[in-house]
């Protein structure tokens, strides 16, 4: 669970150092809103399958589940901050969370085949 914890934290912390750059980039014009949603989607990609590759590596067996375990877990805080804020739900947000979920499987699968095995010969 500490691990968990940990990289929920990270996860989030690197989202939001990176939403907060973009959208400095967006407010002097640099980047237009296009271009910040999709920046957006691909930071939190790649923190998530980062993330998913930190609990992978962790893991005994199964990156694909713990991946799935994490993704959820991210997937119901980002839930309960909607629902918090009442932001609307729409399609496109049933998309991103998928695409969230997929992302830390991807990246606990790629962590438990990175992580080292011990062969007894």
């Amino acid at each position: 669970m500490k691990l968990y914890l940990k990289t929920i934290l990270r996860v989030f912390v690197l989202i939001l150092i990176f939403t907060f750059i973009l959208t400095v980039f967006h407010y002097f014009n640099i980047i237009n809103e296009r271009f910040l949603d999709l920046f957006k989607m691909i930071i939190s990609s790649i923190t998530i399958i980062m993330g998913g590759y930190k609990i992978g590596k962790n893991s005994i067996k199964k990156g694909w589940l713990e991946g799935i375990k994490f993704g959820l877990i991210i997937i119901s805080i980002f839930l309960v901050i909607v629902l918090i804020f009442k932001f609307d739900f729409s399609i496109k947000n049933l998309i991103y969370y998928l695409i969230i979920l997929l992302s830390s499987v991807f990246g606990g699968m790629i962590g438990i085949s990175k992580k080292p095995q011990n062969h007894n010969n």
